[in-house]
């Protein structure tokens, strides 16, 4: 059996993730894909912004009992987003320039969403 918190949990990912995806394309960036799954997990949004392909992980919150939705992106976390980002690059003819944005989104009581776009929010270690 799902439980409602679990469901309420998806429910407002989901919005996160259709609010940074309009939040972008109206910044002019193009979507290529959203929710690319692989062994490795997952990619919220590919975009492009101009010659740059970007990898976008969305952080949601309703609440601030956790902190800001774009620290809960962390070493652990950036690692594994760019393992996928490999599985994605490994598929694709050329080796585009690419960066990795955080977007988060805290749907505020009155049913807003404030929205944090972070370019470059961190890069890989090799």
């Amino acid at each position: 059996m799902i439980s409602k918190k679990h469901t309420h949990n998806q429910s407002v990912g989901k919005r996160g993730e259709d609010e940074a995806a309009a939040f972008l394309g109206g910044k002019g960036y193009t979507i290529l894909q959203r929710n690319f799954r692989c062994s490795e997990g997952e990619l919220d949004i590919v975009a492009r912004q101009r010659d740059v392909l970007v990898f976008v992980e969305v952080k949601t919150s309703s609440g601030d009992a956790f902190g800001p939705p774009q620290e809960w992106v962390d070493r652990r976390k950036q690692a594994q987003i760019g393992r996928v980002a490999q599985v994605y690059l490994q598929q694709l003819e050329d080796e585009p320039d690419c960066r990795f944005d955080v977007v988060a989104v805290q749907i505020q009581q009155d049913g807003q969403a404030r929205i944090n776009h972070i370019q470059d929010a961190f890069w890989l270690e090799s």
